[in-house]
């Protein structure tokens, strides 16, 4: 589910195809997406084994993956090192204040199998995007998460 109105529109990052841009700003550590209809988690080897269904899945935690065939609005969140959102067990919070006509992105390191490497490079840096190990990313993004929370203001 994705929280604040928002559109689909070209990305402005070179080869992405599509990219998921704010109708409305968000402040920073609010939620941007958020799971629903969860029904089913995989393990990687069941994942592995249907390489059709591997475009579709991510890293949900430890060793088990969600997978998303029909390829929802959230699926069009893009990679970047630097990104607008933080991908942390299944939400996607603003990593600062993110004003109308935002694109969001999050680090895919997050959401790959460790060491998966992805089929493409990171345009702004030209490095490779490398799933880390789930160890790392739940501790790099609980830490992010916590200076985000720290840092941001929130109000109910």
């Amino acid at each position: 589910m994705i929280v604040p109105r928002y559109r689909i529109d070209a990305s402005r990052i070179t080869g992405a195809g599509k990219g998921l841009f704010l109708e409305e700003p968000v402040s920073a550590g609010h939620i941007i997406t958020a799971p629903d209809t969860i029904d089913k988690t995989f393990r990687l080897k069941e994942v592995l084994a249907q390489p059709d269904l591997m475009y579709a899945s991510a890293r949900w935690f430890e060793d088990r993956y969600t997978v998303s065939p029909d390829w929802p609005d959230e699926c069009y969140i893009n990679h970047s090192f630097e990104p607008s959102g933080l991908w942390h067990l299944g939400f996607v919070f603003a990593m600062h204040d993110l004003p109308t006509g935002t694109e969001i992105t999050v680090d895919y390191r997050h959401l790959l199998p460790p060491g998966q490497e992805e089929d493409f490079i990171d345009t702004a840096t030209g490095e490779r995007i490398v799933g880390l190990s789930w160890y790392e990313s739940l501790m790099t993004t609980t830490r992010a998460l916590a200076h985000v929370l720290d840092s941001a203001s929130l109000t109910d």
